[in-house]
């Protein structure tokens, strides 16, 4: 993975399901979870969308804004987010870039196929734009949970 602990979070810009740029630069001075995962409206997508949106208020708190990262469209992420009543954005990622920067674009395989798509991770980011947080290879049950933990733990509020 080309992103490492306590390094500069790569710069990225994006549109969100709004069609509104969200970039790297306008999020300096706010903790974010950046997370990246493969596809909307799928089970464990959905399971963790959902787990996001469950523990919002305690992220709020915090001070943490959510951002998922896929390579759906921006009407995939529309539906998406209608469909399960989320509360963070989406941005798409059709090109691939930012997935790309994070090192989460991979090759995977099943059934004896390989092919690429984008693996399970989080990515926590500091006010600085600093990682301080990487989780690879995402499980999706207790992973918000987890998450959520780190921060508390972690936030000098």
């Amino acid at each position: 993975m080309p992103v490492k602990l306590n390094a500069a979070a790569p710069a990225f810009k994006g549109v969100d399901q709004n069609n509104e740029v969200i970039a790297s630069k306008d999020l300096k001075g706010q903790w974010y979870i950046l997370y990246f995962y493969p596809k909307d409206n799928t089970s464990g997508c959905t399971k963790q969308a959902c787990d996001f949106r469950d523990s919002m208020s305690s992220l709020t708190k915090l001070g943490v804004k959510v951002i998922g990262v896929s390579p759906d469209s921006i009407k995939s992420h529309q539906k998406f987010i209608n469909d399960h009543d989320l509360n963070f954005s989406l941005i798409s990622d059709e090109d691939k870039s930012i997935c790309e920067k994070y090192g989460v674009w991979v090759q995977k395989s099943m059934y004896g196929r390989s092919y690429m798509g984008v693996e399970r991770s989080t990515f926590i980011i500091d006010t600085d734009g600093k990682i301080k947080q990487i989780y690879a290879k995402v499980k999706v049950p207790g992973h918000v949970e987890e998450v959520t933990n780190w921060l508390k733990d972690n936030i000098k509020a």
